[in-house]
């Protein structure tokens, strides 16, 4: 008992000293124990909830190849459209599938009443796995929901969404999704996927036969070195201190290198990347079809670009090729034929040639919109209509350029209303032109001398010149601008004259007074070479150049060779005067690509970059591994870059290259979906010897 009584009064005293202890314990300490153990008991409770209902989700939506049952003839997965109740008893909806096919799915509550409230209840628009019945004959009696459908009807039998849909997505074809939205616009702005499904169509096409010709794909680095193309670069720092890559502006020297070392026929689906001002056509990222041919030059160039794209146009066949979506055309990759072209198809689609020179003068434009009927025309004697030159420009010895362009079904008066709001329209750079404003008159025989009585009686032999004697009719319009005669080589890509033609063309189309052939019909796509550019010109305000001290720039970049030996001789006593074996693909008015014969003897390209251009040796030395290769026996060779987003853009019948973009940069250079670019910390700077500057620094 001894033991036993000690042992209790151990206890005894244990629980006093412990009570004792507890309550000299502060009163919040106590407090803040408790919620710390309330708290981690709330959060044991959420982490449970969470987990089941996580499970729960896994369960509902789980998908992998065993449970979608792939390969098995009664099972379809795809994304289902809206449903379309015909009765309580009876709806359709489309469901898109993987490959593309459009199928019509039918239920039925009095074949499965559980199947038929399962589909009623599916969200549109939801991912889904579907069951169908064994293949039934269609009741004559029965409704169906798109009479004279030619898609395939099938029966449901068990219906599963494979994820779920936001309630308040609302889609009709009057909905448009912002750029944040850029997935919701992929997927319900069809006339958008139809052109990224032809783009992907036409890259297979060209890249097919560019491999028939012969030519090896070889991926050349994006992570390049700063060198002066000519255009500003994006650099990329490194962790070694003080170094960058630069983005490549092109695969240019390594593909002039891989001439050198016998790779006779290079093509590459090119990333390429500029610091330039964006605009419709133009974005910071871009892709190209770049080519170089070993032993080649500027014929073999065009005819190999030619036969590729005209082989893609052949097979698109447009009677068959094109539908209007949403209120635009677009080629649909869907309906483009299987079979080759019939062998007596004419030709929709022809090339052109043009010296650069040429096109400056009918066109007033390096890139001519071939789809403007009629071209401009000099005044060879203004001596008759000194009065008339007096009134539209302060130049003692102008050159006076014209053109007309005749409209369809307007009136005199409605032609005047028309030119009144174009003029007041007119940019800066037209309005404030110190040669003078552009002149337009308008045919209207109901006034003295057809209203042209400010060129006096002799306007007929103007009239017939710029008509191309093909006459003019009421309410056409006869356009004149004043510039200077070019006392040498003309180096800029345009005309005033020519900018205007341009800008009238464009607002007659669509004030409605012209047309233009719609996408498809013979004549929407002109193609037009434009050859023997200048070699060199001025170099303008802002533009990086070459970085030389001649105070001039390459036109092209400062690889491309002289056109001929006299080009190569004026390179010692007026550079400006050269002529460059350069050539241009211009499509309606935009430049697709470009490219040139190239500088094979390294003693011609030194000459060119030290002594025509005035480059520092510290960046002549930038380009040691191209002249090491030029060296090393390097062949003749020329080549050609194909800007893809553009002329994808282009047969697309869209004027902007964000259209045939999955995800495009804005305007500011912008990506609104990532929202990138990101903002950087000094944190992030640091590994890279960088830091943020403040703005007072």
């Amino acid at each position: 008992m001894g033991p036993l009584v000690g042992s209790r009064s151990l206890t005894l005293r244990r629980h006093v000293c412990i009570n004792a202890f507890a309550a000299a314990i502060p009163r919040r300490v106590i407090y803040r124990n408790s919620r710390l153990y309330s708290q981690v008991a709330k959060d044991e409770a959420e982490s449970s909830s969470k987990r089941t209902s996580l499970l729960d989700l896994w369960h509902k939506y789980e998908a992998n190849d065993e449970l979608l049952g792939l390969g098995s003839e009664d099972i379809y997965v795809g994304l289902l459209g809206k449903s379309r109740n015909v009765s309580k008893h009876l709806s359709f909806a489309d469901l898109t599938t993987p490959s593309g096919e459009i199928i019509q799915v039918c239920s039925s509550s009095e074949r499965d009443s559980e199947a038929h409230d399962d589909f009623r209840q599916v969200p549109a628009f939801s991912p889904v796995l579907i069951r169908i019945k064994q293949q039934e004959a269609v009741n004559a009696a029965e409704p169906t929901a798109s009479e004279g459908s030619s898609k395939r009807t099938v029966y449901l039998d068990s219906i599963r969404a494979l994820n779920s849909v936001p309630k308040n997505l609302i889609v009709t074809p009057e909905v448009q999704f912002p750029p944040t939205k850029r997935h919701l616009q992929i997927r319900f702005h069809p006339e958008l996927q139809a052109r990224l499904q032809f783009r992907s169509w036409l890259k297979g096409m060209l890249n097919h036969s560019l491999l028939q010709k012969g030519f090896t794909d070889i991926e050349t680095p994006t992570l390049f070195k700063s060198t002066p193309e000519g255009a500003r670069e994006f650099l990329v720092p490194t962790r070694q201190k003080g170094t960058a890559y630069a983005l490549s502006q092109s695969p240019q020297q390594y593909k002039q290198v891989l001439m050198a070392s016998g790779i006779m026929r290079y093509m590459q689906w090119a990333r390429c990347y500029r610091d330039e001002d964006l605009r419709a056509d133009r974005q910071p990222e871009f892709s190209q079809l770049d080519m170089e041919w070993a032993f080649a030059g500027a014929e073999t160039v065009q005819k190999d670009i030619n036969d590729i794209i005209l082989g893609a146009l052949a097979a698109l066949q447009p009677a068959h090729s094109y539908k209007e979506i949403r209120g635009e055309v677009v080629p649909v990759v869907a309906d483009i034929p299987s079979t080759p072209p019939p062998a007596d198809q004419p030709v929709a689609h022809q090339f052109t040639n043009l010296t650069f020179a040429d096109s400056i003068a009918a066109y007033g434009s390096d890139k001519p919109d071939l789809r403007i009927p009629l071209r401009i025309h000099a005044l060879p004697d203004l001596e008759p209509y000194r009065n008339f030159v007096g009134m539209i420009t302060h130049l003692s010895n102008p050159l006076i350029e014209a053109f007309t362009l005749p409209l369809n079904g307007c009136s005199p008066s409605d032609a005047r209303k028309f030119v009144t709001k174009f003029m007041d329209e007119l940019p800066a750079s037209l309005a404030n032109n110190p040669d003078g404003k552009p002149q337009i008159l308008i045919h209207d025989s109901s006034k003295p001398l057809c209203g042209f009585s400010s060129l006096g009686f002799e306007y007929e032999s103007v009239l017939d010149l710029v008509s191309e004697k093909q006459g003019l009719q009421d309410g056409d319009l006869v356009v004149f601008q004043a510039r200077e005669k070019p006392a040498g080589q003309y180096y800029s890509g345009s005309t005033r004259i020519g900018d205007v033609r341009n800008l009238l063309w464009k607002a007659l189309v669509e004030a409605g007074y012209m047309e233009t052939p719609r996408l498809g019909e013979p004549g929407s796509l002109r193609f037009v070479w434009v050859t023997e550019f200048p070699m060199f010109k001025p170099v303008e305000e802002g533009e990086p150049g070459q970085e030389g001290a001649a105070g001039i720039a390459a036109s092209h970049h400062p690889f491309t060779a002289p056109l001929s030996q006299k080009d190569l001789e004026l390179l010692f006593t007026d550079p400006l005067e050269a002529k460059s074996a350069a050539y241009d693909l211009v499509l309606n008015g935009i430049e697709i690509g470009g490219g040139s014969v190239r500088n094979h003897i390294a003693d011609v390209q030194d000459f060119i970059m030290r002594d025509v251009l005035k480059m520092t040796d510290k960046r002549i030395k930038d380009f040691s591994h191209l002249f090491e290769a030029l060296r090393s026996g390097c062949p003749p060779h020329a080549g050609f870059a194909l800007g893809f987003d553009r002329l994808a853009a282009l047969m697309t019948g869209t004027p902007t290259v964000r259209d045939v973009i999955a995800f495009p940069k804005t305007m500011k250079g912008e990506d609104p979906f990532v929202q990138s670019p990101s903002k950087l910390s000094n944190e992030q700077l640091a590994p890279y010897g960088l830091q943020l500057r403040s703005k007072s620094a």
